[in-house]
């Protein structure tokens, strides 16, 4: 009986100790450093510091001393760590709307943004746990998986939260040589290629001498190459198709007050100047079709409801038709079936009437709808404040003459999907209209445009951008960024533009397919890992992949 319990004891697991546990997953000073410092460097890549050329080498002390720990718990919490660092240093500006319209302190607002900041992290997290298990089961060549992992956990993090801001590949949106590979897959092939630099940077350090440095090099050469085949349309003389005038008028409306009777009558003022000035730097008889755009804005335009509004647009639109069809394009609050709002773009004609409505679809939580149950205590409070928006349904083209353009609004910019639908629907020009006032003077403005920067390469469209108070611009199907504005000063426009190309990229026709694949490869490794034995037993444990 002895010698049995002798024989299975060995057998028997050891019990559970939650703080052992902890102790050994939780990173050492040393390895904490090293993520986030590489979270810094992406931080500095990004829009205010546009350190751009940082993001192809940024990751490199992350992914070193992911693979060199013994612990998937560890790279998971390494990745955590790097992922708060990141999504606070460059979203930082979403505690501006709460100090300056919500009246919270500052010592709380920031603390209030760790919240949303840390569960963003998660995704960042998880692709560290999961390229660490991979490094342990197959050794270090396993750290060129990372790339499709990473834009895996990117997509995932869009599809769970519905935001893709900052994603990596965006660090590039003003280097149009290096991002014309979104018309195949959207800014996820950008962050891709970023990947896989940095995944051949990293293996090289973790293999040094010629047994690293000859099989990272290969992955870089694909880089290049990627790269500078990529680029062609940059250098391509694009079709002169159809021409047509635009204004682009920034009134810099401020973001509280403009609902004041004598405010908004001089608010107003202000975009007739403005459209009439930009009407004036025209040249003459350019096109047989005209528009007037006016952005998204604080001052709540409700056309259909404002006979005052419509007397003085209907007035305007008529001024500067005698010869060419004149349009106006602005944001209004319209009235939904059931008695509730949209926020809409509306088309205006020369003769004051509405030939085309676009309801906006992806709203703004927390600003155009609140996202929570009806049930919960307190929910019917923060709608009161907030309101609540009806999203719209339809991609619905605006008819200018020859042009059909596609208009969407604000935050929109940053959902691949509609522009890509409305370019489907055969949009030859997108317009984005937005109002990023509410942010203030901070990154955000870049940050935005950078969105639009992809939208326009995605789907070879070009691109006009109008805001209230900044950055406005005309952007190329190539991404090039065409006389923008200086933010938070009145200021005008005038723009001839062409109609993009009549065909669609593959990333139009075919949308997210290159990341869907990546998201597959991803499942087929992660099984594997469950099945295949590990090949070099001890090597992360012993630290002999850092070793010569």
């Amino acid at each position: 009986m002895h010698d049995a319990a002798a024989l299975e004891a060995p057998n028997r697991k050891p019990p559970f100790k939650p703080v052992a546990f902890v102790r050994a997953n939780f990173p050492t000073l040393a390895d904490s450093s090293l993520a986030i410092a590489s979270a810094l460097l992406l931080v500095v890549s990004f829009p205010d510091f546009n350190l751009w050329w940082l993001a192809w080498i940024g990751l490199v002390p992350l992914m070193v001393v992911i693979a060199r720990t013994p612990m998937v718990g560890r790279a998971f919490i390494l990745g955590w760590l790097w992922g708060t660092i990141f999504f606070y240093g460059t979203c930082w500006w979403l505690t501006y709307p709460m100090i300056h319209y919500g009246r919270l302190p500052a010592w709380l607002a920031y603390p209030l943004l760790l919240l949303p900041v840390m569960l963003a992290a998660l995704f960042p997290g998880l692709a560290c746990f999961l390229i660490s298990r991979l490094i342990s089961r197959f050794g270090p060549a396993a750290m060129f998986t990372a790339p499709v992992i990473w834009v895996s956990f990117e997509w995932l993090r869009y599809a769970v939260t519905g935001q893709l801001w900052n994603a990596l590949g965006y660090s590039q949106a003003f280097h149009p040589f290096l991002i014309q590979n979104a018309r195949w897959g959207g800014v996820y092939v950008v962050s891709f290629l970023i990947l896989t630099a940095n995944a051949s940077v990293a293996f090289a350090f973790m293999r040094p001498g010629v047994k690293g440095l000859l099989p990272a090099l290969i992955p870089i050469v694909f880089v290049v190459l990627a790269v500078v085949i990529g680029a062609w349309p940059i250098f391509q003389i694009p079709p002169r198709g159809q021409l047509m005038p635009v204004v682009a008028v920034q009134p810099n409306v401020p973001m509280e007050g403009a609902d004041d009777s004598a405010a908004a009558t001089q608010l107003l003022n202000r975009h007739l100047e403005l459209s009439k000035q930009g009407l004036r730097e025209l040249p003459d008889d350019v096109g047989s079709v005209l528009l007037v755009i006016w952005p998204e804005s604080p001052m709540n335009f409700s056309y259909s409801r404002d006979p005052h509004l419509k007397e003085i647009v209907g007035s305007f639109t008529r001024s500067y038709s005698r010869r060419q069809h004149g349009f106006l394009l602005l944001n209004s609050l319209e009235t939904t079936p059931n008695g509730s709002e949209y926020n809409s773009a509306l088309t205006i004609n020369d003769e004051g009437r509405i030939v085309a409505q676009y309801d906006k679809i992806r709203l703004m939580p927390f600003g155009e709808y609140v996202p929570l149950p009806q049930w919960l205590p307190g929910a019917s409070s923060v709608r009161g404040i907030v309101g609540e928006f009806t999203p719209g349904s339809s991609y619905t083209l605006m008819p200018l003459g020859a042009f059909r353009v596609g208009v969407f609004i604000c935050i929109e910019a940053a959902h691949p999907g509609i522009a890509r639908s409305f370019a489907n629907a055969g949009a030859d020009v997108l317009i984005n209209i937005s109002n990023d006032g509410y942010l203030g003077p901070t990154p955000v403005m870049q940050q935005h445009l950078a969105n639009a920067v992809f939208r326009a390469v995605e789907n070879d469209r070009p691109l006009v951008r109008v805001t209230n108070s900044g950055i406005s611009a005309l952007i190329w199907p190539t991404g090039e960024i065409r006389e923008s504005t200086s933010p938070f000063e009145p200021t005008v426009r005038s723009w001839v533009i062409a109609a993009g190309a009549s065909g669609k990229t593959f990333y139009t026709r075919h949308g997210d397919v290159f990341v869907y694949a990546c998201a597959l490869i991803s499942l087929g490794i992660l099984s594997a890992s469950f099945m295949i034995k590990r090949s070099v037993p001890g090597a992360i444990a012993t630290g002999s992949l850092l070793k010569p």
